[in-house]
């Protein structure tokens, strides 16, 4: 989810909206485990087929990204959807995929022909995707979708790579930082102004940890990719980035001065106010989870996940759960946060017939009445079971747009959909990750973070030189820019 700012975006935003993926049974397994792009229809036409013909009449099938077994309300609306969508399309034979994308695996699915017809994947992997032929060029099919002057660019427009599209927008996030008010009552802390800085972060986080309890003032990411992602926002903060391209060649910026502040920050959270948690080798479901279960005061990430997790899972209040942007590098200073968000892709080894169903599947429910329909049966759903229903920080549609303001109605008709404070709202700042390399970037950053959690006494700029010294060795200079 990446070419605006997302100061655009906070300007078209009039929602209160803030927010950054299968098994069936026994009797069906063999059949949601076949391989997507290798169930080719018996009739399926040939490149060269007159798009005039009627895909309604050609038996197709399809395998589609489905929701992990934990998302049980997703699972719910993607089986309406599959439903819906097969009355419309009875022709269509439709497999639920359990893959879920990882950068690591895609090669060999790909390579054994065993990746979804229609897959998820996040904002980083765009050009990756299509440099290497894992995404299918999705041009034709969208200019000539109806709604595509309607897709919010914010997100949209970071799956289009030199003039192509490759993917689809489902819903976006500028990451911020979620506060557990009740863990900051407990010490007698008072909330900081939602303009805030990294000196109110450091203060409050110091004033909230409470080591004794197992309670840390902030619950930093410190394994797998996710820890360089989640440092990332503070480098971001701080005037930073993490590569240029010039020239046609790519190169490691990371390790600036503003790279150094950000990291001799981290050092200070950990070493200086001493608000991390002990065990600080925390994946993302490990300090999402830590909220939740009121284990830390602040978690960095895309507000949604834990919002509703907080709520839904943790129990907590409404007034319990604080929404921030990021924290300023300095007052007066921007509230940048990570821009991501969460994309379609259409396997490039489908058939055309395949392909043209799998994009009808993606936007089937966009900007459709039966789709808002069957957003509002899920928030009523949630409602009679007292959970809350979270929407995205950023939406697929913009916000102001005819439809925008029909789900907003929606929205506002329920006591049991979070909105977020527009205040908070208008000081989002949005940075698109890198797209070089980024995973390899995030892991080698994620190494760092570990040795400056793990050793007091590190020297942190022959760190961050070491560092970018190995991604642009290993990384940067394979790649030949056009």
């Amino acid at each position: 989810m990446r070419k605006t700012s997302a100061v655009l975006l906070s300007l078209t935003m009039t929602a209160g909206l803030f927010a950054a993926c299968g098994k069936s049974d026994d009797s069906k397994k063999s059949e949601e485990t076949a391989s997507p792009a290798a169930t080719k229809s018996s009739d399926a036409a040939p490149a060269t087929t007159a798009p005039a013909d009627d895909i309604t009449k050609k038996k197709v099938t399809i395998s589609i990204y489905y929701p992990t077994p934990d998302k049980v309300d997703e699972r719910k609306l993607e089986d309406d959807k599959i439903k819906r969508f097969n009355e419309v399309y009875p022709n269509v034979t439709i497999v639920k995929s359990d893959w879920q994308y990882n950068p690591n695996e895609i090669g060999i699915k790909m390579g054994a022909n065993e990746a979804p017809t229609l897959f998820n994947t996040y904002a980083t992997e765009g050009k990756f995707l299509a440099e290497r032929g894992w995404a299918a060029d999705i041009t034709d099919l969208f200019n000539a979708y109806e709604h595509k002057d309607e897709m919010n660019p914010t997100l949209q427009d970071q799956f289009v790579i030199n003039g192509k599209v490759y993917g689809i927008a489902q819903r976006g996030y500028v990451t911020g930082t979620v506060v557990n008010k009740t863990l900051l009552d407990a010490k007698g802390v008072t909330p900081p102004a939602v303009d805030w800085t990294w000196d109110d972060m450091l203060s409050t986080a110091k004033a909230a940890a409470d080591p004794a309890k197992g309670i840390s003032g902030f619950a930093p990411m410190g394994k797998g990719n996710e820890a360089g992602w989640n440092w990332t926002n503070f480098l971001f903060e701080a005037g930073g980035d993490i590569q240029k391209v010039e020239n046609g060649k790519v190169t490691a910026t990371f390790n600036s001065d503003a790279g150094v502040k950000a990291i001799e920050f981290y050092h200070k959270l950990a070493w200086e106010a001493k608000a991390i948690p002990q065990d600080w080798a925390l994946g993302w479901g490990d300090a999402v989870g830590a909220f939740a279960q009121g284990r830390t005061a602040m978690v960095v990430a895309g507000a949604s996940d834990p919002v509703d997790q907080a709520l839904n899972q943790g129990g907590m209040k409404l007034s319990d759960v604080l929404v921030y942007p990021m924290p300023a590098a300095e007052k007066g200073g921007k509230h940048t946060g990570v821009l991501g968000g969460d994309f379609l892709v259409i396997n490039p080894n489908a058939t055309k017939d395949e392909q043209t169903i799998a994009f009808k599947y993606a936007t089937f429910d966009y900007f459709s009445d039966k789709g808002l329909a069957s957003l509002e049966t899920n928030i009523q759903g949630r409602k009679a079971d007292s959970k809350f229903y979270v929407p995205p920080v950023i939406e697929y549609f913009k916000m102001d747009s005819p439809y925008g303001q029909k789900v907003k109605a929606v929205y506002d008709k329920y006591d049991n959909v979070y909105q977020y404070n527009q205040e908070v709202l208008n000081l989002l700042d949005g940075k698109p990750e890198a797209q070089y390399n980024t995973q390899d970037y995030y892991g080698t950053m994620t190494n760092v973070i570990q040795e400056v959690f793990s050793k007091d006494k590190t020297d942190l700029k022959a760190q961050m030189d070491s560092a970018a010294k190995l991604v642009q060795e290993k990384f940067f200079d394979t790649i030949k820019v056009q």
